[in-house]
Order: C-alpha cells, then sequence, then structure tokens
C-alpha cells in the first residue's frame, strides 16, 4: 500500500486512531504522509487503510469533508475485501462511530444539504422535516 500510493508513515502509532496530509513544496514535489497503527489486527488493518485512503481517494475530491470520510472508509473496507480479510464487528462499529461523529460536525457547523448516502448517520432529530425549518 506504502508503495502502490507513494505514502511515507511518519510515525507508527500505539493508539487506534491515525493522521493523514500532503506537503506540498515550490519545487512541485509532494510528499504523502501519514501516521497510522502498525496493521496486525483487523481494526488496526482498518484504520491504516483508511489513511491511506485518503491518498488514494483524493483530498479534494468531495466538497464537504463527511462526504470524503465516507467514502475514504469505503475504499478502506473494499480494500480489506480484496486482502481477503473479512472487517470484523469491531472495524463496522469503527465505521459507523467514525461516520456518526462526521456527519454530526457537519451539522454543528451548519451543513445544508446532507447527501442521501450520509443521511443514515445523521442523528433522529436532524432527519425529522421540524429540524429542516426554523420555528416560527
Amino acid at each position: 500500500m506504502k508503495t502502490s500510493y507513494a505514502v511515507r508513515v511518519k510515525r507508527w502509532r500505539r493508539s487506534m486512531s491515525g493522521c493523514a496530509w500532503r506537503t506540498d513544496y515550490e519545487s512541485g514535489r509532494s510528499i504523502n504522509w501519514i501516521e497510522a497503527p502498525m496493521p496486525r489486527t483487523p481494526i488496526s488493518l482498518a484504520i491504516f487503510l483508511h489513511e491511506v485512503g485518503h491518498h488514494a481517494v483524493g483530498f479534494q475530491r468531495y466538497k464537504r469533508r463527511c462526504e470524503e470520510e465516507y467514502h475514504v472508509w469505503l475504499w478502506a473496507i473494499e480494500k480489506m475485501r480484496e486482502l481477503g480479510i473479512e472487517p470484523d464487528e469491531r472495524v463496522l462499529r469503527r465505521f459507523d462511530l467514525s461516520m456518526r461523529y462526521a456527519v454530526g460536525k457537519a451539522l454543528r457547523r451548519g451543513v445544508k444539504n446532507l447527501p442521501e448516502s450520509l443521511m443514515q448517520f445523521a442523528p433522529p432529530e436532524a432527519a425529522s422535516p421540524e429540524a429542516a425549518s426554523p420555528a416560527a
């Protein structure tokens, strides 16, 4: 994965969290960086692939950050299956919690039009018609 997507690991994390970013230089050169746990278990593999996925899918491909997160998670889960590792309950729970957090954050920040694919992660009050219209 590191070679296929030209990704460098800045640091192997002990925690089950990760980060992805790109450093661009004036010369035109750029470096794709990640920090992630060493992929030893299905959950650590999912998090590692998720961070690689930010580079594979692209940082600016989607208008909303929560939409990018959704597609990166789908990419990571598909890559796990391609590698012959079925995502377990822990991986699927992490995907769900991560998406609920990302969608909730977008709603708190005032996102107007949430894509239909993300509505499943929205809190129940956000999906109701009353929440869409301001009180008179």
